[in-house]
């Protein structure tokens, strides 16, 4: 039986895309744009899960990965950061409708809980601060609610079971459940709660997840593969069903096609194969492999008050029912089907006892009988414990008022409520039905099984119900067809109720009951009893025939062995069945049976009642009750033996009234003094036992007070001691993520001051770090070169330090640029001749914050060398113009600008720097025409760009002279003509 108790899952037949294998490289195919969207839930030292994860996967996937995380959210998200340093894809901090993409990495912000819906992410507020919260639950039911098979979920690294209710909702639409292996997880309790599930497809280190994932997504089954083998009547898939009924013994036959189908694709698809007969071969060689499959078939996914509107509304229904309808015995009788662990029998009893509290109604009774085909599911809702996780289903009040915190952190439902359910194993499609019901329960079942099972369990249902009785179904089942039996009471959350029509016989005639049989022998199939077991039979012949009628008891009262024909003595009381023999006691015996009981068990020796008069069956009989210890054997110590001996009847007491005074007055002596000693034994018995009973009464008040009174301390101890752990769980959970996010950043810097220091070192600049307290921060080793410094000098003040330069005075150089914030640079020779370069600048922050300075020192001793041969070459080169009479020029083509030496200014006659030449200059001071040809012959260079040369006569101040000009270009890094620099010389006295 399939249980469900989540929104029920839309089966289609093509919704797996077909593909043919590709290599984990490829990029994995998909139909209308769909991709699959991978959700890596994450607590404690789930950062380094995430590191060997993202750096084992490909840039290119085709798939979007959504990190949810539990982060304090006082403190910074660092997560994007780190994880951008580990994956090639972009890497989004998501905001409210942020659109999922493949290939990109979405991480949820710390102060939010995230869902999502038409593969947008939306942020919700957080609801409270520390405790328990579930975000990974939260988003991974949404997630499979919204992408369906293509929800891949990964359980990471963390201190509490988050994630292990959402792996139930992505395993039942067919989604992929990966959780870590908790040997190597720091924190193994998130991993170890999903695997507990029996949902998770692969259990691996986060290094091997990407390879599987990838491996999962490029091989979906061709939908082609599904409609060929399955039409085959002989095929593979039919023997597969067929195996799973003689291994199990349930037959998968009544269910739809789809729904087994693709549970048996979904095994096939972890396995990676594509064709029935490789997995039927696969079940054949692995026995394990069937119970795996029984158990995919079987998911049931249920919580606490599942859809709360539909809870809300069925209990306005069930309260106007209780009101207007006469309950026989009081008794609210009520069937909860496919209850799976009993969360939704629990969250109905819980309803039906807030129904009883408004009503007020007091001597109601509640009667659930909850089933279920699987048998540990059974048995773990026996048990009524519950994980953490149901403070996301069940309010604050409700668990308070009807839960036990245990020290675990778990929660148990409280007895009073688990008394209400009785929980079995029953196949609906099978097996006979409860009946006389008010309430029945069966949601999420009937979309499982075929149409034609459909419309046999309806009428069934019909049968069970009382008439006006409640039925409750899922949201995505409807009662079709069967309008004469059901009227609707709330179409959307399908409630009905049962109208004044009968089931016909026609109509449950081919259901499948099941009844059990007794096979009988024939005479000649007996065979003749063995001579050896003749003596023990005889035996019991002998104890049938003569041994008084007797019980061996416990402690209890209960019955667990019967000799002999008990009924005058016991007898089955009204409603539930017990088997306890303070309680079958018939009248009369009850006191003596109890008081000879307790004074066996306290003396721990043989007891005996004399002439108790017991009612049996209209009359009065006397017997003799015998009670003893049984400790001939160790094996049943504890236990004791009650004899039933009769001595005599009397009559009834109507007959005794009748009789006459002179019968009375007929009485012996003897029968008078009997009747007065009976009278007197009686009276003090009766005197004893009033006194005990007194004294217990008074000792159980003592102690039930004292009991109450350490209760509640113990109670109100508990409930602190469990506040204050989930607060530091909690807490202890935010500071290792914080701290992990640290040590990555810690790692980081690291890195940096590496970088920093090499970079330093390459460049051979020296450099020292000066405190506002003048003290020495730091130092590169090219500082040792310049000053008298060792590295245990850090910290000391810059005066201490004795320098290998001329005239140079650190500390007050300091002094000034830190009043001043201003830099300063100033050129500095060593003793050694060496000149340098040296900087004081102040030491800013980050936020701008004067925090000392930085003294930098660069040689420039080569730079120094280069000067003084440029100023000697300088000086040369002025004083062979002057001998040549030579003068030089500058005109920039852009600017218009000219430029004379010193020397040119005196070949023409003047003072260096008494006027500013140009070219007006040179036009007034040349001929008219020689000014024309001079133009033509310099246009013509600049085309060509070559070197030219000239001589022209100069007007000057009335006598004229010759000089000669040659000239060149100079171009930029664009090859653009910029300057033009040329000599001049006067030939005149050469020419003559």
């Amino acid at each position: 039986m399939i249980n469900d108790h989540e929104t029920p899952l839309k089966i289609q037949t093509d919704s797996l895309p077909e593909s043919a294998g590709i290599s984990i490289e490829e990029k994995p195919k998909s139909i209308h744009n769909e991709f699959y969207v991978v959700a890596l839930g994450g607590s404690a030292g789930s950062l380094s899960a995430l590191e060997k994860f993202f750096k084992n996967l490909p840039g290119e996937t085709g798939i979007a990965f959504v990190v949810v995380s539990h982060l304090d959210p006082s403190q910074e998200n660092m997560l994007p950061d780190i994880i951008a340093r580990w994956t090639k894809m972009q890497v989004i901090q998501v905001e409210n409708g942020t659109a999922l993409r493949p290939d990109c990495v979405f991480i949820m912000p710390p102060t939010s809980y995230m869902s999502i819906q038409n593969e947008k992410l939306y942020l919700m507020p957080r609801q409270k601060e520390g405790g328990s919260r579930l975000p990974i639950d939260l988003f991974f039911q949404s997630l499979a609610n919204d992408v369906k098979h293509r929800a891949i979920g990964v359980v990471l690294s963390g201190m509490d079971g988050d994630g292990s209710i959402g792996v139930k909702l992505i395993m039942e639409n067919l989604g992929l459940v990966v959780a870590q292996e908790p040997s190597t997880a720091e924190f193994d309790s998130m991993p170890l709660n999903a695997i507990a599930t029996e949902l998770v497809d692969f259990v691996l280190p986060p290094e091997e997840m990407p390879e599987k994932i990838l491996a999962y997504v490029s091989n979906p089954l061709p939908k082609s593969l599904r409609d060929t083998s399955y039409q085959d009547g002989t095929g593979a898939l039919k023997k597969i069903l067929s195996t799973i009924k003689i291994k199990t013994g349930h037959d998968f036959g009544q269910y739809k096609r789809n729904t087994i189908l693709r549970r048996i694709e979904r095994r096939m698809q972890g396995q990676q194969m594509t064709h029935f007969s490789q997995y039927l071969k696969y079940l054949d060689e692995n026995p394990f492999e069937v119970q795996l499959l029984f158990k995919e078939l079987l998911i049931g996914v249920t919580k606490f008050f599942r859809d709360p509107e539909a809870f809300d509304l069925l209990k306005a229904k069930m309260l106007d029912y209780l009101r207007t309808t006469e309950i026989e015995d009081n008794t609210i009788r009520v069937w909860v089907t496919a209850c799976s662990t009993g969360e939704e029998a629990y969250s109905i009893a819980i309803m039906l006892l807030e129904c009883i509290e408004e009503l007020q109604q007091k001597h109601f009774k509640i009667q659930i009988f909850a089933t279920d085909i699987n048998d540990v599911a059974i048995e773990f809702a026996r048990q009524g414990t519950y994980s953490h996780n149901i403070e996301g289903d069940v309010s604050a009040e409700r668990l308070l008022k009807y839960f036990t915190h245990q020290g675990t952190g778990e929660y148990t439902v409280k007895k009073e409520v688990r008394e209400l359910i009785i929980f079995a194993t029953h196949n609906l499609t099978k097996d006979a039905p409860f009946t006389k019901l008010h309430l029945l329960s069966c949601r999420n079942f009937l979309i499982y099984v075929s149409a034609e099972m459909q419309k046999k369990l309806v009428p069934v249902f019909n049968y069970g119900l009382r008439t006006d009785g409640i039925l409750f179904l899922g949201p995505s089942e409807a009662l079709s067809g069967f309008s004469d039996y059901f009227s609707v009471l709330e179409s959307k959350w399908k409630i009905y109720k049962k109208v004044n029509a009968s089931v016909t016989l026609s109509r449950m005639v081919d259901f499948p009951f099941n009844f059990p049989t007794v096979s009988f022998k024939t005479t000649a199939e007996r065979s003749v009893m063995p001579e050896t077991l003749l003596p023990g039979v005889i035996q019991k012949i002998l104890i049938a025939e003569y041994a008084p009628p007797c019980v061996i008891i416990n402690a209890k009262g209960e019955i667990l062995y019967i000799n002999g024909r008990t009924g005058k003595y016991l007898e089955l009381s009204s409603g539930l069945s017990t088997m306890n023999v303070f309680i079958m006691a018939r009248e009369g015996l009850k006191y003596e049976l109890s008081t000879a009981i307790q004074k066996a068990i306290n003396e721990n020796t043989p007891q005996l009642a004399e002439r108790v008069n017991v009612k049996t069956n209209g009359h009065y009989q006397l017997i003799n009750l015998r009670v003893k210890p049984l400790i001939e054997m160790e094996t049943l110590k504890g236990l004791l033996l009650v004899v039933f001996e009769d001595i005599g009847e009397l009559e009834e007491p109507q007959k005794a009234k009748r009789k006459s005074k002179k019968e009375t007055s007929a009485l012996t002596s003897s029968e008078i003094s009997k009747l007065e000693k009976e009278l007197n034994y009686t009276q003090q018995r009766l005197q004893i036992t009033t006194e005990e009973m007194q004294t217990s009464l008074e000792e159980l008040k003592s102690t039930n007070e004292e009991l109450q009174s350490a209760n509640e301390e113990l109670q109100s101890t508990n409930e602190e001691a469990m506040t204050n752990k989930e607060e530091m769980s909690s807490l202890n959970e935010e500071l290792i993520a914080i701290n992990m996010q640290y040590q990555t950043k810690a790692q980081e810097m690291t890195e940096i001051n590496n970088d920093i220091k090499n970079l330093l070192d390459s460049t051979d600049i020296a450099t020292i770090f000066i405190g506002n307290d003048l003290n020495i921060k730091r130092f590169t080793p090219k500082t040792t070169q310049l000053l008298n410094i060792l590295p245990t000098d850090i910290g000391r003040p810059i005066s201490h330090i004795t320098t290998n330069l001329e005239n140079c005075d650190l500390e007050n150089e300091v002094q000034n640029v830190l009043e001043n914030l201003s830099k300063k640079e100033t050129q500095v020779q060593s003793k050694s001749g060496q000149w340098f370069t040296m900087r004081v600048s102040p030491y800013r922050t980050l936020d701008n914050y004067i925090n000392g300075a930085v003294i930098t020192f660069s040689d420039i001793t080569a730079i120094k060398q280069y000067q003084i041969q440029l100023l000697k070459s300088e000086l040369l080169l002025k004083e062979a113009q002057r001998i040549a009479r030579i003068g030089h020029f500058e005109f920039d083509l852009k600017s218009k600008k000219l430029i004379w030496s010193d020397e040119l200014y005196r070949i023409y006659g003047f003072k260096p720097g008494t006027f500013t030449p140009d070219l007006e200059f040179f036009k007034e001071t040349t001929d008219a025409e020689e000014f024309d040809a001079i133009a033509k012959i310099i246009e013509k260079a600049l085309q060509s760009k070559e070197p030219f040369s000239f001589e022209r006569k100069v007007n000057m101040l009335g006598d004229a002279r010759i000089f000669h000009t040659e000239a060149i270009f100079l171009t930029d890094a664009a090859n653009d003509l910029n300057y033009i620099i040329g000599t001049e010389q006067d030939v005149t006295d050469r020419k003559k």
